[in-house]
């Protein structure tokens, strides 16, 4: 059983909230709807069982859901300017010179076509195609702890072609379809921006297989360790080969025993190898196949396309590869403690206020955590 809290730790938790809170004020012009955001904060953090909008509401002291609603919906406030305040707040807190920024997706299971951006379409939440809508995430993971500080809602080409859905939903003029991999681009160069550092990049298949993203992280300079399917080609010319292909045949003493981190149960063991594709470039940087492969099923297997520093050992990119499963709890972490899932707005606005509410509660759960000593994989 998991240890309770103590009062100071409550204090400390409190007192957290205080100063997100304002932070969150400095963008919402009125005072009714900046103390609305601020109990809706606390509400996300607290022991409502649902945290839907009639929970909510009752744990702010409301009869009604309509203060809630009109927060979502209809107050004068910007959720790109409180996103960005996150941003800050994530890297100032949990930010460190080996820092790792991870790209991942979740989806948003639904009913019906009103709201936007849903479809049918595969979720990994579900493991199947599913009537949902799809949220891109970014997350910092550093030594301190981890916490997303950046998101995009997916808008699949019907709904972007869609006149009449886009106006239903509110979906702004200016936006337009954009793969994923595109959003994840999207959030790393507006993350960059804000001046958060981080040592390097990981991402799954969907975002490693992207060239347009690999030259977004080149032109950067960002080193990256990223996720692609067995049969994706790397080299040069007639040099070019499937990564698969690359591994097979690689000696005993090409592979190392480490973990990936540790899982729900313990270290995540596998036997690894790291491949040079090619020679350094004048940068000094290195092209590497990195290659997973499972202790007791040796045909299953993972791959991931590298680039760094010349000097950078197999280690490091095991090291980095494994800061993916980071995201994946701070997904379970924000669905099941800062209700992520919980929301019930339909519109463009509505989704991204919600989420970014729900994510500065997921930051600060987060930064407590750094201050009262909790242990990073579970709640005190």
């Amino acid at each position: 059983m998991s240890e309770q809290p103590t009062v100071a730790d409550v204090g400390v938790w409190a007192s957290e909230v205080d100063v997100v809170g304002e932070r969150i004020g400095r963008h919402v012009a009125r005072s009714e709807p900046r103390g609305r955001a601020v109990a809706y904060l606390r509400g996300l953090l607290s022991d409502v069982e649902r945290k839907n909008g009639w929970q909510l509401a009752e744990r702010a002291g409301d009869d009604t859901p309509y203060g809630v609603q009109h927060l979502l919906g209809r107050a004068d406030w910007d959720p790109d300017a409180v996103r960005d305040e996150l941003t800050g707040y994530v890297h100032e807190h949990l930010g460190d010179p080996d820092a790792v920024l991870v790209v991942d997706e979740t989806g948003f299971v639904k009913k019906g076509t009103k709201s936007v951006g849903v479809k049918r379409q595969y979720t990994g939440t579900a493991g199947r195609v599913e009537n949902a809508q799809v949220g891109v995430l970014l997350a910092l993971a550093g030594r301190h702890g981890h916490a997303v500080l950046d998101r995009a809602l997916y808008l699949p080409e019907e709904w972007a072609a869609d006149a009449d859905r886009r106006e239903a939903a509110g979906v702004p003029e200016g936006v337009t379809f954009a793969t994923k991999p595109a959003l994840a681009g999207h959030m790393l160069e507006r993350a960059w921006g804000a001046g958060v550092k981080a040592a390097w990049v990981t991402a799954d298949a969907v975002y490693g297989q992207d060239p347009k993203l690999r030259r977004v992280l080149g032109k950067q300079g960002q080193s990256y360790v990223l996720a692609v399917p067995c049969q994706y080609p790397v080299g040069a010319g007639d040099a070019r080969a499937r990564v698969d292909t690359l591994v097979t045949g690689l000696g005993a003493g090409a592979w190392h025993r480490a973990s990936a981190g540790d899982g729900s149960k313990g270290p995540r063991w596998y036997d690894w190898a790291a491949l040079p594709v090619g020679e350094p470039g004048a940068d000094g940087r290195c092209t590497w196949v990195l290659c997973r492969r499972h202790r007791e099923r040796p045909d299953e297997r993972a791959y991931y396309l590298c680039w760094g520093p010349s000097g950078t050992g197999w280690e490091q990119l095991v090291r980095v590869a494994g800061r993916r499963w980071s995201v994946e709890e701070c997904i379970a972490r924000a669905k099941g403690e800062c209700g992520l899932d919980r929301y019930e707005v339909r519109s463009w606005t509505g989704w991204h206020r919600h989420i970014t509410l729900s994510l500065l509660a997921l930051a600060v759960l987060a930064v407590v955590r750094t201050r009262v000593g909790a242990p990073e994989g579970g709640r005190r």
